[in-house]
């Protein structure tokens, strides 16, 4: 066990009511990295987006998952299929960002592949008398579809998705999440550990101080709520007033009544899924690690279905998207510090907040994939 899982055990070991934040090696080692790909990225399931994003045969997308360049596209038949991106002749990654096709191309000497990943074309392979066509296709990783989410895992005995988030099913089971429409997809990359901004979002403590220029003010630490976590995911909630409406249920919206109408769920679906889902519209980040100091971020939203057809659902989502522009700009600022404070020889990790019982519920989850985690 290397020094940095001893560490997290350790710190793991106490009651929540003593807890301290996660010793510093958890987000500077590289050694603990290594364990994080191996143990978490090459073992669990990995968001790579929303189907919807996906709705046509041949839309694709595409994602590197514990160092494998992996394509996700919808095939012929309607199904979503995840397989290697990586060209079976000499090696060349086949297709890059998102886009739309009718057949895969290498780009380096033009085999082709159809959307099921087998060989339907190589030039000037004739003279090579072992070459068969039908001995190559593209190997294929899980690949399921979750509440209208986009699962990838790369390990074939992973337990099935909607087994292993049941409870999440449960919890919003009448905010229909599956309906919800991406509206905006990007990319970023950040100069910080992954953890460290999947804590950030974990917890809501931060919002007054962080986010005081934008949602700060409209954050009240003692109507927050935090539950402790399952094994695959931990929440918590935040009830929303009017001045977004977006956020509130649709005057339209039978399904949800009292509280719910206006309950914000904060999702952090393990390792790196992390939703925030009002009845009205959605955000969410899916993070992989780029070294201990980056993250690379795949950042989307939307709305549910009641909100897509109101005329003024686009006007209040524009103002929405204007706020989370900011708000990330003020999340940056706070993770990228934190790290830089991480690699301070003089820190050392303090006691959580009753409202950082998600923070601890990670730290589990990320003991027990990594190493030998003593009971709580």
């Amino acid at each position: 066990m290397n020094q940095a899982i001893r560490e997290l055990a350790e710190n793991v070991a106490v009651p929540f009511e003593t807890a301290r934040a996660m010793p510093k090696s958890v987000y500077t080692s590289d050694e603990f990295l290594k364990a994080e790909i191996e143990h978490i990225f090459k073992q669990d399931w990995f968001c790579a987006g929303r189907a919807d994003s996906l709705a046509n045969a041949g839309d694709y997308l595409t994602l590197t998952l514990a160092g494998q360049p992996i394509m996700v596209l919808r095939d012929h038949q309607g199904f979503l299929r995840a397989q290697s991106n990586v060209c079976r002749h000499r090696m060349s990654t086949l297709l890059e960002g998102r886009g739309q096709i009718k057949t895969i191309t290498c780009p380096y000497h033009a085999w082709t592949y159809g959307l099921d990943g087998r060989l339907r074309g190589a030039p000037a392979m004739d003279q090579n008398a072992a070459f068969k066509r039908a001995d190559y296709v593209l190997p294929q990783a899980r690949c399921e579809e979750w509440l209208g989410w986009i699962m990838v895992s790369l390990n074939p005995n992973a337990p099935a998705v909607a087994t292993q988030l049941s409870g999440v099913e449960e919890l919003i089971s009448d905010f229909g999440m599956e309906d919800y429409s991406e509206t905006f997809f990007e990319t970023h990359i950040w100069d910080t550990n992954w953890k460290v901004l999947a804590e950030n979002f974990m917890e809501s403590y931060h919002l007054p101080v962080c986010h005081a220029g934008t949602i700060g003010g409209l954050s009240k630490l003692e109507e927050m709520i935090c539950p402790p976590g399952l094994p695959a995911f931990n929440y918590h909630t935040i009830l929303k007033d009017d001045q977004l409406p977006i956020a509130l249920a649709h005057p339209n919206n039978t399904r949800m009544q009292g509280d719910r109408r206006r309950t914000t769920f904060l999702l952090a679906i393990y390792p790196s899924l992390l939703i925030t889902l009002t009845p009205g519209y959605f955000w969410y980040l899916s993070l992989h690690p780029k070294g201990v100091g980056q993250v690379d971020i795949r950042f989307g939203g939307g709305m549910s279905q009641d909100y897509v057809n109101d005329k003024d659902a686009m006007a209040h989502f524009t103002r929405l998207k204007t706020l989370l522009d900011e708000v990330n700009v003020e999340d940056r600022g706070c993770t990228e510090k934190v790290f830089q404070g991480l690699l301070s020889d003089l820190a050392s990790p303090g006691h959580l907040s009753h409202l950082e019982r998600p923070n601890f519920d990670f730290a589990h989850y990320l003991a027990r994939c990594t190493g030998e985690s003593l009971d709580r």
